[in-house]
């Protein structure tokens, strides 16, 4: 068994050396035919004119390539603008378009050959990798030695695993055009799917899907006899991959508008915006099913819910921020922050968050009605902002990224407007709650070490408290790793269900669910 993990991490890493080299392979050829098929009918003339002296060049690197083609857009930008000729400046974004279809590599042209010798090795070290792992071990969780480890316990190699995904959601979000490549090993996928060409964002959604696959093998593996975690690793694994990603692409293909349906205002913060919703109203009855849907899951299906099994149902078993964070960053959860400090700051953040994304979408609303003549342009302002500083920023490079920095729930505690809504639900108006017998804990403190949402589990244990905090995911992975039963998992009356014992510290008392 150790002989097929090793030869699963060699792959694996193989694989992943390869994904990280393709973008650099081949090279890049400009020509009129492409500017004219890659751009929009009113910029074709001027975008021949500002890249006519770039044809037939050969450009050796991608680097090079993106830098000359964006000289010559931005230095003609410039001069309209210092001339004040705003109506002939290009602000439509063409690197990516044109980047990709000037590229000649053997990527291009072998795509599925480069899939499999990247993301394919990949994804197969890591099942031959993950499949044996704890083969002869009694079933449960561990004190497997996380805080020893350099990779789960912010050691060298977490750094270095932090530092590249960080820079792969950099790259995917802001510079697209430096990843064609990558692009290009999927397009065959995507054309069978949609009928489309492949994008960033399809490639994005193809490996985020195979991440939660392959890593939800490893939670069956480690939490194997708990059905609780069987069953909701199941249901991620089952919603990213079919709600997330192939229904969406099967719409696109059935000329109908793409849309997740588990994704849930505020999160899909984007569902009101004015695009989205002419979408909706131009495509029949099927685009008027999906903006009912949007809302209907809005008003009243998350209280609803949310009353009967807490925030749960979506955190923990539907969603795909959190399908991510329950696979591919398990192995970190131990890292989440436990101290009052950053609990003030998870309340205050997370719940400001929850604030602007309810005023961009009323501003977004009341501009839609008043024909744009409320706020005008600040509504594509602040849509941009927040789509940079939340959106992109915040949900993507945060989010993911800092996984090994700071535990595998960082954008679901500290900034998900969502959770913050179902938290505030779960908090005064749930039946869920976790139970605790004081009378059999150890203080082994395993329950608070694995909460990946930064709650001192063992505090109330030990006390006998119930559990009710709006930031809890119900995971429950503090039940799993208890050794003697402590903790439970209830949908119960809500009588009895807030005990009204303060937490006291220093000189302040504070109720333990505030």
């Amino acid at each position: 068994m150790k002989l097929i993990q090793k030869l699963g991490l060699v792959l694996f890493l193989g694989g992943l050396l390869a994904f990280t080299i393709i973008p650099f392979l081949g090279s890049y050829q400009l020509s009129e035919e492409i500017v004219l098929s890659q751009t929009k009918e009113i910029h074709q003339e001027s975008m021949n004119e500002i890249l006519s002296p770039l044809y037939g060049k050969t450009y050796q690197t991608n680097f090079t390539f993106i830098s000359e083609v964006n000289g010559k857009i931005d230095d003609y930008n410039q001069e309209r603008k210092d001339n004040q000729q705003w109506d002939q400046v290009i602000w439509d974004d063409y690197t990516f378009p044109l980047t990709k279809a000037s590229v000649q590599s053997p990527v291009k042209s072998q795509p599925l050959l480069f899939l499999f010798l990247s993301i394919g090795l990949v994804v197969l070290g890591g099942l031959l990798y993950n499949i044996p792992k704890h083969q002869g071990e009694p079933e449960g969780i561990k004190n497997n030695g996380i805080f020893h480890s350099k990779m789960k316990n912010r050691g060298w190699l977490g750094m270095i695993t932090g530092t590249y995904l960080i820079l792969f959601y950099i790259i995917l979000y802001w510079f697209p055009a430096y990843m064609v490549n990558a692009v290009w090993m999927v397009n065959p996928l995507s054309l069978l799917l949609s009928g489309n060409p492949a994008s960033q964002w399809f490639l994005y959604g193809f490996i985020y899907t195979l991440a939660i696959l392959v890593m939800g093998i490893r939670m069956f593996r480690k939490y194997r006899g708990n059905k609780y975690q069987q069953l909701r690793t199941a249901s991620v694994m089952f919603f990213q991959t079919a709600f997330a990603f192939l229904i969406p692409e099967i719409l696109v293909l059935l000329n109908q508008p793409y849309y997740d349906f588990k994704n849930i205002w505020p999160l899909d913060y984007d569902f009101f915006y004015d695009y989205q919703i002419s979408t909706f109203l131009s495509n029949g009855g099927v685009g008027m099913f999906m903006l009912i849907w949007g809302i209907l899951l809005i008003i009243i299906a998350v209280p609803l819910f949310t009353y009967f099994y807490g925030k749960r149902w979506y955190c923990s078993w539907v969603c795909g921020c959190g399908g991510l964070a329950e696979t591919v960053g398990d192995p970190y959860r131990q890292l989440s922050d436990k101290s009052l400090k950053a609990w003030n700051i998870e309340r205050y953040l997370i719940h400001g968050v929850l604030v602007l994304a309810v005023v961009m979408t009323l501003v977004t609303i009341a501009n839609y009605f008043s024909s744009f003549s409320f706020l005008g342009n600040v509504t594509n302002q602040l849509h941009s902002f927040y789509g940079f500083a939340i959106g992109s920023a915040f949900a993507g490079v945060v989010g993911t990224g800092f996984y090994p920095f700071m535990g595998n729930r960082v954008w679901c505690r500290f900034g998900c407007p969502l959770a913050a809504y179902l938290g505030m639900v779960q908090r005064f108006k749930s039946r869920f709650r976790i139970t605790t017998n004081g009378g059999q804990c150890i203080s082994c403190g395993n329950c608070s070490t694995y909460c990946e949402m930064g709650i001192d589990v063992r505090w109330y244990a030990q006390r006998g408290q119930n559990i009710v905090r709006s930031s809890c995911v119900g995971c429950g992975v503090c039940s799993a790793v208890c050794p003697r039963g402590v903790l439970k998992l209830e949908n119960g009356p809500e009588e009895g269900r807030i005990n009204e014992n303060p937490i006291l510290i220093g000189n302040d008392s504070i109720k333990v669910n505030a």
